[in-house]
């Protein structure tokens, strides 16, 4: 056991595989793969990487960007050249995963296009269509902060791209202020995303 749980990637597949296992579980359950159990599967991805997503979005908030300036000179760089480029990459990849399967998963369940309406698309008559709009438009917003902002400034910040100090500062500064617009917004989001099923259903 020690052999395998030191092992990330080994760990991973064996939890993936657990899962699939459980998966189907779930399928012979439910006597097959109907549409009820393909939007169990694409909420699960969305847990998933949401919970990567927002994970990494709350680490970089609550403990690197606040800690760096208490790090000595001679480590910041074991951050920035190695665990600050890691840690982005699942960041930017859990953000598009996130998307695209909270997307699949309204366009499974039929409200889709009322959702990204606001409620507009089915006259403001079901509210819960506006309440998970709002959630998604958060989201999305959020989503292009990560790959239009924040990544591309991270890039010069850390480096990643040739620039002269003063351009990195700055960068780093945008990076930092991006960063923090998807935290300011992630809690009414998470709100929308937990509270509209319990509501509604």
């Amino acid at each position: 056991m020690q052999g395998l749980l030191s092992n990330f990637r080994n760990t991973m597949i064996v939890s993936l595989l657990l899962s699939v296992v459980m998966i189907v579980g779930y399928m012979v359950h439910n006597r097959g793969a109907d549409v009820i159990f393909v939007q169990a599967v694409f909420r699960w991805m969305h847990l998933v990487f949401g919970i990567l997503w927002i994970g990494l979005l709350y680490y970089f908030n609550f403990v690197q960007i606040r800690k760096m300036p208490d790090i000595p000179a001679e480590m910041k760089p074991a951050i920035s050249k190695h665990i600050a480029p890691e840690a982005l990459f699942w960041f930017r990849w859990a953000a598009l995963f996130t998307l695209v399967s909270g997307l699949a998963l309204a366009w499974s369940r039929g409200f889709l296009l009322e959702a990204l309406s606001l409620g507009a698309a089915s006259g403001f008559v079901v509210p819960q269509h506006t309440f998970i709009g709002v959630g998604m438009w958060l989201a999305i917003i959020m989503f292009l902060n990560v790959w239009l902002f924040i990544w591309p400034n991270q890039k010069i910040a850390l480096g990643m791209v040739e620039a002269d100090d003063a351009a990195k500062a700055k960068a780093g500064r945008t990076a930092m202020l991006f960063s923090r617009t998807n935290t300011l917004l992630s809690l009414p989001m998470l709100v929308t995303m937990a509270m509209n099923q319990t509501i509604f259903g």
